[in-house]
Protein backbone atom coordinates (compact mmCIF):
# COMPACT_ATOMS: atom_id res chain seq x y z
CA UNK A 1 0.00 0.00 0.00
CA UNK A 2 1.55 3.33 -0.96
CA UNK A 3 2.27 5.83 1.78
CA UNK A 4 0.76 8.72 -0.15
CA UNK A 5 -2.23 9.27 -2.40
CA UNK A 6 -2.29 11.55 -5.42
CA UNK A 7 -4.41 14.68 -5.20
CA UNK A 8 -6.71 13.72 -8.08
CA UNK A 9 -7.51 10.39 -6.40
CA UNK A 10 -8.22 12.15 -3.11
CA UNK A 11 -10.71 14.37 -4.89
CA UNK A 12 -12.64 11.28 -5.93
CA UNK A 13 -12.53 9.91 -2.37
CA UNK A 14 -13.79 13.23 -1.06
CA UNK A 15 -16.59 13.34 -3.66
CA UNK A 16 -17.66 9.79 -2.73
CA UNK A 17 -17.82 10.68 0.97
CA UNK A 18 -19.83 13.83 0.28
CA UNK A 19 -22.31 11.87 -1.87
CA UNK A 20 -22.69 9.30 0.92
CA UNK A 21 -23.25 12.13 3.41
CA UNK A 22 -25.86 13.64 1.10
CA UNK A 23 -27.66 10.30 0.97
CA UNK A 24 -27.74 10.14 4.75
CA UNK A 25 -29.10 13.69 4.89
CA UNK A 26 -31.89 12.73 2.48
CA UNK A 27 -32.64 9.60 4.50
CA UNK A 28 -32.84 11.67 7.69
CA UNK A 29 -35.25 14.09 6.01
CA UNK A 30 -37.53 11.29 4.80
CA UNK A 31 -37.24 9.63 8.21
CA UNK A 32 -38.44 12.85 9.81
CA UNK A 33 -41.43 12.99 7.49
CA UNK A 34 -42.13 9.31 8.22
CA UNK A 35 -42.24 9.99 11.95
CA UNK A 36 -44.29 13.17 11.65
CA UNK A 37 -46.89 11.44 9.45
CA UNK A 38 -47.03 8.50 11.91
CA UNK A 39 -45.99 6.16 9.10
CA UNK A 40 -43.16 4.30 10.81
CA UNK A 41 -45.23 1.34 11.98
CA UNK A 42 -46.96 0.74 8.66
CA UNK A 43 -44.49 -2.02 7.71
CA UNK A 44 -44.72 -4.60 10.46
CA UNK A 45 -41.91 -6.93 9.36
CA UNK A 46 -38.20 -6.52 8.77
CA UNK A 47 -37.16 -8.06 5.46
CA UNK A 48 -33.73 -6.66 4.55
CA UNK A 49 -33.70 -8.38 1.13
CA UNK A 50 -37.26 -9.14 0.01
CA UNK A 51 -38.51 -5.90 1.56
CA UNK A 52 -36.77 -3.92 -1.19
CA UNK A 53 -39.89 -4.31 -3.34
CA UNK A 54 -43.28 -2.95 -2.21
CA UNK A 55 -46.46 -5.02 -2.62
CA UNK A 56 -47.05 -5.59 -6.34
CA UNK A 57 -50.67 -6.78 -6.41
CA UNK A 58 -53.97 -5.97 -4.76
CA UNK A 59 -53.79 -9.22 -2.77
CA UNK A 60 -50.32 -8.35 -1.47
CA UNK A 61 -51.53 -4.90 -0.43
CA UNK A 62 -54.47 -6.42 1.39
CA UNK A 63 -52.12 -8.79 3.21
CA UNK A 64 -49.91 -5.90 4.37
CA UNK A 65 -52.96 -3.91 5.42
CA UNK A 66 -54.26 -6.82 7.50
CA UNK A 67 -50.92 -7.02 9.30
CA UNK A 68 -51.10 -3.31 10.10
CA UNK A 69 -54.69 -3.66 11.35
CA UNK A 70 -53.43 -6.12 13.97
CA UNK A 71 -51.23 -3.58 15.79
CA UNK A 72 -52.32 -1.09 18.48
CA UNK A 73 -51.65 2.01 16.34
CA UNK A 74 -54.33 1.06 13.85
CA UNK A 75 -56.89 0.24 16.51
CA UNK A 76 -56.24 3.39 18.55
CA UNK A 77 -55.43 6.00 15.90
CA UNK A 78 -56.38 4.85 12.40
CA UNK A 79 -59.44 2.67 12.87
CA UNK A 80 -61.42 2.65 9.63
CA UNK A 81 -58.70 4.04 7.36
CA UNK A 82 -58.95 3.02 3.70
CA UNK A 83 -56.45 0.93 1.77
CA UNK A 84 -55.45 4.05 -0.17
CA UNK A 85 -54.70 5.92 3.06
CA UNK A 86 -52.66 2.95 4.26
CA UNK A 87 -50.66 2.95 1.04
CA UNK A 88 -49.64 6.59 1.67
CA UNK A 89 -48.11 5.86 5.08
CA UNK A 90 -46.67 2.58 3.81
CA UNK A 91 -44.75 4.36 1.05
CA UNK A 92 -43.25 6.86 3.49
CA UNK A 93 -41.75 4.05 5.56
CA UNK A 94 -40.81 1.98 2.49
CA UNK A 95 -39.00 4.98 0.94
CA UNK A 96 -37.11 5.58 4.19
CA UNK A 97 -35.96 1.97 4.33
CA UNK A 98 -35.06 1.91 0.62
CA UNK A 99 -32.95 5.06 0.99
CA UNK A 100 -31.15 3.52 3.97
CA UNK A 101 -30.34 0.37 1.99
CA UNK A 102 -29.23 2.40 -1.04
CA UNK A 103 -26.97 4.52 1.14
CA UNK A 104 -25.25 1.37 2.35
CA UNK A 105 -24.41 0.37 -1.22
CA UNK A 106 -23.38 3.92 -2.14
CA UNK A 107 -20.88 3.75 0.72
CA UNK A 108 -19.66 0.15 0.43
CA UNK A 109 -19.12 -0.39 -3.31
CA UNK A 110 -16.91 2.68 -3.96
CA UNK A 111 -15.13 1.99 -0.66
CA UNK A 112 -14.13 -1.48 -1.83
CA UNK A 113 -13.01 -0.05 -5.18
CA UNK A 114 -10.89 2.63 -3.54
CA UNK A 115 -9.36 0.05 -1.21
CA UNK A 116 -8.51 -2.20 -4.14
CA UNK A 117 -7.03 0.74 -6.06
CA UNK A 118 -4.98 1.93 -3.07
CA UNK A 119 -6.72 5.32 -2.83
CA UNK A 120 -7.64 5.23 0.87
CA UNK A 121 -4.94 6.75 3.12
CA UNK A 122 -3.75 4.28 5.72
CA UNK A 123 -4.93 6.56 8.54
CA UNK A 124 -8.53 6.35 7.31
CA UNK A 125 -9.06 2.64 6.69
CA UNK A 126 -10.10 1.58 10.17
CA UNK A 127 -12.30 4.64 10.58
CA UNK A 128 -14.14 4.01 7.32
CA UNK A 129 -14.68 0.34 8.17
CA UNK A 130 -16.07 1.46 11.54
CA UNK A 131 -18.43 3.85 9.76
CA UNK A 132 -19.63 1.07 7.46
CA UNK A 133 -20.32 -1.38 10.28
CA UNK A 134 -21.97 1.43 12.25
CA UNK A 135 -24.28 1.97 9.29
CA UNK A 136 -25.06 -1.73 9.14
CA UNK A 137 -25.87 -1.69 12.85
CA UNK A 138 -28.10 1.33 12.25
CA UNK A 139 -30.45 -0.82 10.19
CA UNK A 140 -30.81 -3.30 13.05
CA UNK A 141 -31.33 -0.44 15.50
CA UNK A 142 -34.05 0.92 13.20
CA UNK A 143 -35.96 -2.36 13.36
CA UNK A 144 -35.38 -2.53 17.15
CA UNK A 145 -36.99 0.91 17.32
CA UNK A 146 -39.96 -0.05 15.13
CA UNK A 147 -40.54 -3.27 17.05
CA UNK A 148 -41.15 -1.26 20.23
CA UNK A 149 -44.36 0.03 18.67
CA UNK A 150 -45.50 -3.43 17.57
CA UNK A 151 -44.95 -5.64 20.59
CA UNK A 152 -46.43 -3.50 23.37
CA UNK A 153 -50.23 -3.53 23.36
CA UNK A 154 -50.25 -0.17 25.16
CA UNK A 155 -48.12 1.72 22.62
CA UNK A 156 -49.27 3.50 19.47
CA UNK A 157 -45.80 4.83 18.60
CA UNK A 158 -42.19 3.78 19.02
CA UNK A 159 -40.21 4.13 22.24
CA UNK A 160 -38.68 7.59 22.66
CA UNK A 161 -35.55 5.91 24.05
CA UNK A 162 -35.06 3.89 20.89
CA UNK A 163 -36.05 6.74 18.57
CA UNK A 164 -33.48 9.05 20.17
CA UNK A 165 -30.76 6.40 19.97
CA UNK A 166 -31.57 5.62 16.33
CA UNK A 167 -31.52 9.26 15.24
CA UNK A 168 -28.38 10.11 17.22
CA UNK A 169 -26.48 7.11 15.84
CA UNK A 170 -27.43 8.18 12.31
CA UNK A 171 -26.21 11.71 13.03
CA UNK A 172 -22.97 10.39 14.54
CA UNK A 173 -22.29 8.38 11.37
CA UNK A 174 -23.13 11.45 9.28
CA UNK A 175 -20.75 13.53 11.40
CA UNK A 176 -17.92 11.05 10.94
CA UNK A 177 -18.37 11.00 7.16
CA UNK A 178 -18.53 14.78 6.77
CA UNK A 179 -15.54 15.27 9.09
CA UNK A 180 -13.51 12.72 7.11
CA UNK A 181 -14.49 14.24 3.76
CA UNK A 182 -13.12 17.61 4.82
CA UNK A 183 -10.14 16.10 6.58
CA UNK A 184 -8.64 14.98 3.28
CA UNK A 185 -8.72 18.55 1.97
CA UNK A 186 -5.22 19.99 2.01
CA UNK A 187 -4.91 23.30 3.80
CA UNK A 188 -1.89 25.22 4.93
CA UNK A 189 -1.20 24.99 8.64
CA UNK A 190 -2.21 28.11 10.52
CA UNK A 191 -1.81 29.45 14.01
CA UNK A 192 -5.20 28.93 15.60
CA UNK A 193 -5.89 29.74 19.26
CA UNK A 194 -6.70 26.61 21.22
CA UNK A 195 -9.85 28.19 22.67
CA UNK A 196 -11.33 28.53 19.16
CA UNK A 197 -10.75 24.85 18.43
CA UNK A 198 -12.18 23.84 21.80
CA UNK A 199 -15.28 26.02 21.49
CA UNK A 200 -15.96 24.87 17.91
CA UNK A 201 -15.68 21.19 18.82
CA UNK A 202 -17.76 21.77 21.95
CA UNK A 203 -20.48 23.37 19.84
CA UNK A 204 -20.46 20.42 17.46
CA UNK A 205 -20.96 17.93 20.31
CA UNK A 206 -23.59 20.11 22.00
CA UNK A 207 -25.55 20.28 18.74
CA UNK A 208 -25.49 16.48 18.50
CA UNK A 209 -26.69 16.30 22.10
CA UNK A 210 -29.44 18.76 21.23
CA UNK A 211 -30.57 16.49 18.40
CA UNK A 212 -30.77 13.65 20.93
CA UNK A 213 -32.89 15.79 23.26
CA UNK A 214 -35.03 16.88 20.32
CA UNK A 215 -35.65 13.24 19.46
CA UNK A 216 -36.81 12.64 23.03
CA UNK A 217 -39.21 15.58 22.65
CA UNK A 218 -40.50 14.13 19.39
CA UNK A 219 -40.73 10.56 20.67
CA UNK A 220 -42.63 11.52 23.83
CA UNK A 221 -44.76 14.12 21.98
CA UNK A 222 -43.61 16.68 24.54
CA UNK A 223 -43.71 19.38 21.87
CA UNK A 224 -47.51 19.30 21.96
CA UNK A 225 -47.74 19.43 25.75
CA UNK A 226 -46.42 22.95 26.43
CA UNK A 227 -46.87 25.50 23.66
CA UNK A 228 -45.94 28.80 25.29
CA UNK A 229 -42.66 30.72 25.11
CA UNK A 230 -40.57 31.93 26.91
CA UNK A 231 -42.57 30.50 29.79
CA UNK A 232 -43.17 26.79 30.12
CA UNK A 233 -45.84 25.53 32.51
CA UNK A 234 -46.34 29.11 33.68
CA UNK A 235 -42.72 30.01 34.41
CA UNK A 236 -39.34 30.38 32.73
CA UNK A 237 -38.05 27.72 35.14
CA UNK A 238 -40.88 25.42 36.32
CA UNK A 239 -41.21 24.21 39.89
CA UNK A 240 -38.79 21.48 40.86
CA UNK A 241 -41.68 19.35 42.06
CA UNK A 242 -43.08 19.37 38.52
CA UNK A 243 -39.74 18.69 36.87
CA UNK A 244 -38.91 15.75 39.13
CA UNK A 245 -42.22 14.11 40.01
CA UNK A 246 -41.34 10.76 38.36
CA UNK A 247 -39.56 8.10 40.40
CA UNK A 248 -36.79 7.16 40.19
CA UNK A 249 -35.57 10.67 39.42
CA UNK A 250 -33.66 9.77 36.24
CA UNK A 251 -36.92 8.83 34.49
CA UNK A 252 -37.87 12.50 34.40
CA UNK A 253 -35.13 13.08 31.83
CA UNK A 254 -36.85 10.71 29.41
CA UNK A 255 -40.51 10.30 30.39
CA UNK A 256 -41.61 13.55 32.04
CA UNK A 257 -42.84 15.70 29.15
CA UNK A 258 -42.19 18.92 31.06
CA UNK A 259 -38.60 17.98 31.90
CA UNK A 260 -37.89 16.64 28.42
CA UNK A 261 -39.00 19.87 26.75
CA UNK A 262 -37.37 22.04 29.45
CA UNK A 263 -33.99 20.34 28.91
CA UNK A 264 -34.27 20.87 25.15
CA UNK A 265 -35.03 24.57 25.66
CA UNK A 266 -32.26 25.19 28.18
CA UNK A 267 -29.61 23.56 26.03
CA UNK A 268 -30.81 25.65 23.09
CA UNK A 269 -30.13 28.82 25.12
CA UNK A 270 -26.66 27.55 26.07
CA UNK A 271 -25.81 26.70 22.45
CA UNK A 272 -27.05 30.06 21.18
CA UNK A 273 -25.00 32.05 23.70
CA UNK A 274 -21.88 29.96 23.14
CA UNK A 275 -22.25 30.30 19.37
CA UNK A 276 -22.47 34.09 19.65
CA UNK A 277 -19.42 34.20 21.93
CA UNK A 278 -17.51 31.94 19.53
CA UNK A 279 -18.42 34.12 16.53
CA UNK A 280 -17.24 37.28 18.30
CA UNK A 281 -14.01 35.54 19.32
CA UNK A 282 -13.40 34.32 15.77
CA UNK A 283 -14.06 37.79 14.37
CA UNK A 284 -11.61 39.40 16.77
CA UNK A 285 -9.01 36.71 16.11
CA UNK A 286 -9.42 36.88 12.36
CA UNK A 287 -9.70 33.10 11.95
CA UNK A 288 -12.62 31.34 10.20
CA UNK A 289 -14.75 34.47 10.49
CA UNK A 290 -17.23 33.59 7.75
CA UNK A 291 -17.96 30.09 9.03
CA UNK A 292 -18.27 31.26 12.64
CA UNK A 293 -20.72 33.99 11.65
CA UNK A 294 -22.64 31.59 9.42
CA UNK A 295 -22.94 29.12 12.27
CA UNK A 296 -24.17 31.85 14.65
CA UNK A 297 -26.74 33.00 12.11
CA UNK A 298 -28.00 29.47 11.45
CA UNK A 299 -28.26 28.64 15.16
CA UNK A 300 -30.26 31.85 15.67
CA UNK A 301 -32.54 31.01 12.75
CA UNK A 302 -33.02 27.49 14.08
CA UNK A 303 -33.97 28.85 17.49
CA UNK A 304 -36.59 31.14 15.92
CA UNK A 305 -37.92 28.28 13.80
CA UNK A 306 -38.20 26.08 16.87
CA UNK A 307 -40.10 28.75 18.79
CA UNK A 308 -42.51 29.38 15.90
CA UNK A 309 -43.14 25.65 15.49
CA UNK A 310 -43.70 25.26 19.24
CA UNK A 311 -46.18 28.11 19.54
CA UNK A 312 -48.03 26.85 16.46
CA UNK A 313 -48.30 23.39 18.08
CA UNK A 314 -45.80 21.72 15.74
CA UNK A 315 -47.59 21.61 12.38
CA UNK A 316 -46.07 19.13 9.94
CA UNK A 317 -44.30 21.65 7.69
CA UNK A 318 -42.68 23.62 10.52
CA UNK A 319 -41.74 20.52 12.49
CA UNK A 320 -40.10 18.94 9.45
CA UNK A 321 -38.29 22.17 8.58
CA UNK A 322 -37.01 22.37 12.15
CA UNK A 323 -35.58 18.85 11.95
CA UNK A 324 -33.97 19.23 8.53
CA UNK A 325 -32.48 22.61 9.39
CA UNK A 326 -31.02 21.08 12.55
CA UNK A 327 -28.99 18.67 10.40
CA UNK A 328 -27.81 21.57 8.24
CA UNK A 329 -26.70 23.46 11.35
CA UNK A 330 -24.79 20.40 12.52
CA UNK A 331 -23.19 20.12 9.06
CA UNK A 332 -21.82 23.66 9.26
CA UNK A 333 -20.57 23.02 12.80
CA UNK A 334 -18.73 19.85 11.65
CA UNK A 335 -16.99 21.62 8.77
CA UNK A 336 -16.11 24.58 10.96
CA UNK A 337 -14.73 22.43 13.78
CA UNK A 338 -12.72 20.30 11.38
CA UNK A 339 -11.16 23.33 9.69
CA UNK A 340 -10.08 24.61 13.08
CA UNK A 341 -8.68 21.24 14.12
CA UNK A 342 -5.36 21.58 12.39
CA UNK A 343 -3.74 18.99 14.61
CA UNK A 344 -6.13 16.34 13.26
CA UNK A 345 -5.40 17.15 9.61
CA UNK A 346 -4.14 14.16 7.61
CA UNK A 347 -0.92 14.49 5.65
CA UNK A 348 -2.05 12.45 2.70
CA UNK A 349 -0.30 14.18 -0.19
CA UNK A 350 3.00 13.48 -1.80
CA UNK A 351 4.80 15.86 0.51
CA UNK A 352 3.71 17.84 3.53
CA UNK A 353 5.95 20.67 2.41
CA UNK A 354 4.18 20.76 -0.93
CA UNK A 355 0.70 21.26 0.52
CA UNK A 356 -1.34 24.02 -0.97
CA UNK A 357 -4.69 25.43 0.09
CA UNK A 358 -7.69 23.74 -1.50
Amino acid sequence: MPETVAENRLRLVRLWLLIAAGMILLTLAVGGATRLTASGLSITEWKPVTGVLPPMSHAEWQDEFLKYQAIPQYRELNQGMSLGEFQVIYFWEWTHRLLARTTGFVFLLPFLFFLWHGDIPQQLKNRLWTIFFGGAALGAVGWWMVSSGLADSNRVSVSQYRLAFHLTLACAIYTAIVWTAFQVVRRKAAEIPARLRVSAITLMWLLLLQIYLGALVAGSHAGHAYNTWPQIDGAFIPALSSLLHETPAWRNLFENNLTVQFDHRMLAYVIWLLTLWHAVDAWRTGVERVMALLLAGMVSAQAVLGIVALVADDPLDLALAHQIFAILVVTVSIIHAQRLSQGARLRVGQSAAAEQPA
